[in-house]
């Protein structure tokens, strides 16, 4: 409080800081909720810039992750190599070797590196341990998180390969590096007795440097490897930078709708503030002519205007912050679970720069009113703040009066021109509330499709395999003789360890059309192939019959409908330089075929390249799993359990499919904008009850003389809403229009943030209904805010509105 004086100049401040209860909570509320969404923005924004450099420092990832030949060099050699200039930290040589295994239910996972390690830790990439434990003995292995979900599970087999008698390992934890050194961790024991003629082991060495922050840096230090490793040694080299431009691309998507929300906030912070200190000092000049005749000079009445705005202020933005911090630090663990343990917490500039930058927002905001009241002369100030104010508004109250509306009704409508400046901050309140509401509307349903694009097959009632999971046992051999069934020989199968039986994909087919029920359906596989221009492997997904019910949502093209076509993302297009209509030579096994790009596929599957092509084009891929659709009126579940029973004893399976819910990031997004949005919807209602509340005290003493010719409190009630009711009509007609285009320029930059375009199944979500309703909600939020300062009107008595000046 001596900031701003002491004794006389303290007592006023405290005064009125009392008195104004209504004024000291809405500035309070306002700067608490627009600092409270600036610091979750400001946290999300700077984890979603750089997420990927927190983890990496704090697991000490390898800038280069090196692949050595070891019989072109030596244990010893390799070690050597940690010693050279520049090398900060290095760590190996760990033995390395790729497979493709295949889960309980027979299903194979993508070709996984793995890698030998005896613990998660070291000088370089301290690999996390999301759950479970490292493996410690061979038959175990830990692997990279993301593969975590219903058939891998820990405690799961998992099988090396899909080839008979192939060995079976245990999963016992799962990890993240950041770095992503590995896809799969095991005993160093372990990876040599995995490794295979086609997959023969090598030697990883990982790197740390002094200097690694540009290409040309990274080049230099593995011209240094190669050269000390010795010739031909060094087979392959990945840089840390490349990871980091994967990793830092999906979280990108986060920046532009964050950035959206922080700049309405601190919009609405300014509008509300300046719109409350300017009502403050209009309503108080009286006693601005006192204070000065009392002795203050024009800086003392100054400074007691701005300390009425920034003490309760400093409370709000003392509160805010650590409601921010509250906020932020779930949503900031829910991403950081992408990158292991690594906790990604409030930053301290962001605690320090929000709360200091919104209180020289708010100061500016009232120093502006304030130096207003500062240069008023005494006279004028208590002669213009006893008298009362003629004739601003009249041609409103005669315009609109002349409308086959009730009188309370009508007067209501003229108030606001009577405060032109105080009507213009309520209406630009309720718009920015209003573009929030509907930028938050159509954020969400445009998440809502984009995780509902991402998952076709969930389209499909049911999914028949034709492999079934390693705990179903399969039928018992027929009696011989007539007797009793053979017992399993000592070591064959039993029931949760045989070996998964891969069933005719023909006789398969034909249990599906033969059962009753049964709409359509498609078969589907997926695999990975080779494609001219891209060096190493691509995944695919192959097609057999009318697969348009699977199709993902096309953002240009259409889907394949026949041999020689392929569906290709956008990532695809920019990576080969290609357009829709060109050909690219695809290789499956030994068979290469010559596609034509006929469409550009929606995915936001990151970095991963993902074909879609016509199973027909090669002649050995055979079908995994048929999605089928039932008739109208056939539950899938029961249709289900009678094709599994008709397609188990082949060898196959059936399940009913349950809708797939949202991704993580997709629900963390949402909630985000839902949270936002009711903070700014309340900042602008607080708004309109401010300006409502200052309009109904100077009108008090009109109020009560209306009320003593028979005006009754509904009518009351109805003047004073209505006073806002046009406010919210326009603010609306601003606010939607406003949203839409905001949604319209926000989601396509989200889009190229991971790098993809948009279908028009994403960015055409708004509906004619919704904008309608949206609209009025700008009549919603004035309504809201004007409700409780009208019932105080409606409610006072005659004579006590009568005494009040």
């Amino acid at each position: 409080m001596r900031l701003f004086g002491t004794g006389a100049m303290a007592r006023v401040v405290r005064s009125r800081v009392g008195r104004r209860r209504v004024q000291t909570v809405v500035i309070a509320v306002a700067t608490m909720m627009a600092v409270a969404s600036a610091v979750v923005a400001g946290s999300l924004m700077v984890a979603a810039a750089a997420p990927f450099d927190r983890a990496f420092a704090r697991q000490q990832g390898a800038h280069i992750t090196a692949q050595f030949d070891p019989a072109k060099t030596s244990t010893a050699r390799l070690a050597g190599t940690g010693g050279l200039p520049g090398v900060t930290a290095s760590s190996g040589p760990h033995p390395s070797t790729a497979f493709r295994p295949v889960d309980r239910t027979g299903f194979p996972l993508p070709t996984l590196t793995l890698v030998g390690r005896s613990g998660p830790g070291g000088d370089v990439d301290r690999v996390d341990l999301k759950s479970g434990r490292w493996a410690q003995r061979p038959g175990e292995i830990v692997l990279d998180a993301s593969f975590e979900g219903p058939t891998i599970q820990i405690g799961a087999p998992l099988k090396t390969s899909d080839t008979p008698g192939a060995p079976t390992l245990s999963i016992v934890g799962f990890a993240v590096s950041v770095s992503r050194t590995a896809d799969s961790w095991a005993t160093p024991a372990q990876v040599d007795a995995l490794a295979s003629k086609g997959d023969p082991v090598t030697s990883q060495m990982l790197y740390r440097f002094d200097a690694a922050s540009t290409k040309e840096q990274i080049l230099a230090s593995r011209k240094k490897l190669a050269a000390s490793a010795g010739p031909g040694a060094l087979l392959g080299t990945q840089s840390w930078l490349d990871t980091k431009r994967v990793a830092d691309q999906g979280a990108a998507a986060t920046v532009p709708f964050m950035m959206a929300f922080g700049v309405l906030g601190i919009v609405m912070s300014v509008i509300i503030v300046s719109s409350v200190i300017s009502g403050a000092v209009g309503t108080s000049l009286r006693r601005i002519g006192i204070l000065k005749a009392i002795g203050f000079t024009p800086g003392e009445v100054v400074r007691a205007y701005v300390a009425q705005a920034l003490i309760p202020a400093g409370a709000g933005i003392a509160l805010g912050a650590v409601l921010g911090n509250l906020l932020a630090v779930p949503l900031l663990s829910d991403t950081a679970a992408v990158y292991g343990t690594v906790s990604l917490s409030v930053a301290w500039w962001v605690d320090v720069t929000v709360p200091a930058a919104a209180l020289v927002i708010v100061g500016l905001a009232a120093l502006v009113p304030a130096l207003r009241a500062g240069r008023l002369r005494t006279v004028e100030a208590i002669a213009v703040g006893r008298s009362p104010r003629t004739g601003r508004g009249q041609w409103a109250h005669r315009a609109i009066g002349l409308l086959p509306l009730p009188r309370a009704v009508t007067y209501g409508l003229a108030t606001p021109f009577t405060h032109p400046v105080r009507a213009l901050a309520m209406l630009l309140a309720v718009a920015f509330g209003t573009v929030a509401a509907t930028f938050a509307v159509g954020l969400t349903s445009s998440l809502t499709a984009i995780g509902a694009s991402q998952d076709p097959e969930s389209r499909a009632a049911v999914t028949v395999t034709t492999t079934q999971p390693n705990d179903v046992a399969p039928p018992p051999p027929p009696p011989v003789g007539g007797g009793a069934a053979n017992p399993s020989p000592a070591g064959g199968s039993v029931a949760g360890t045989h070996e998964p039986r891969v069933a005719d994909p023909a006789k398969v087919r034909s249990a599906i059309t033969s059962q009753a029920g049964t709409g359509s359906y498609y078969g589907k596989t997926e695999t990975e192939v080779a494609v001219a221009g891209i060096s190493g492997p691509v995944q695919a997904s192959l097609y057999e019959g009318d697969s348009r019910s699977g199709s993902y949502e096309m953002i240009s093209g259409r889907w394949i409908t026949g041999r020689g076509q392929v569906v290709v993302p956008t990532r695809f297009l920019e990576r080969t330089s290609t357009k829709i209509g060109d050909t690219v030579r695809v290789t499956y096994e030994k068979e290469t075929a010559n596609l034509r790009i006929v469409g550009e596929s929606f995915d936001t599957s990151g970095s991963e390249l993902e074909i879609h092509a016509d199973m027909a084009d090669f002649a050995s891929a055979v079908p995994s799993a048929f999605l089928v659709e039932v008739r109208p009126g056939v539950r899938a579940g029961e249709y289900a359990r009678k094709v599994a029973a008709a397609v188990r004893p082949l060898g196959g399976d059936a399940t009913a499919n349950a809708p797939s819910g949202q991704d993580g990031v997709i629900l963390i997004m949402s909630a985000m904008a839902v949270l936002l949005t009711l903070m700014l919807v309340s900042v602008a209602g607080l708004g309109v009850l401010n300006s409502v509340v200052l309009d109904t005290r100077e009108r008090v003493h009109d109020l009560g003389v209306c009320k003593a010719i028979g005006m009754t409190p509904w009518q009351v009630l109805s003047l004073v809403l209505a006073s806002v009711t046009a406010i919210g009509v326009i603010g609306g007609l601003i606010g939607v229009p406003a949203g839409y285009a905001l949604h319209g320029l926000v989601m396509p930059v989200m889009g190229h943030a991971v790098g993809t375009g948009l279908p028009s199944a994403v960015l055409d979500v708004y509906e004619p209904v919704q904008l309608l309703l949206l609209g009025l909600g700008g009549v919603v939020i004035a309504v809201l805010g004007a409700l409780i300062p009208a019932g105080w009107a409606a409610r006072a008595r005659t004579a006590s509105a009568l005494r009040t000046e």
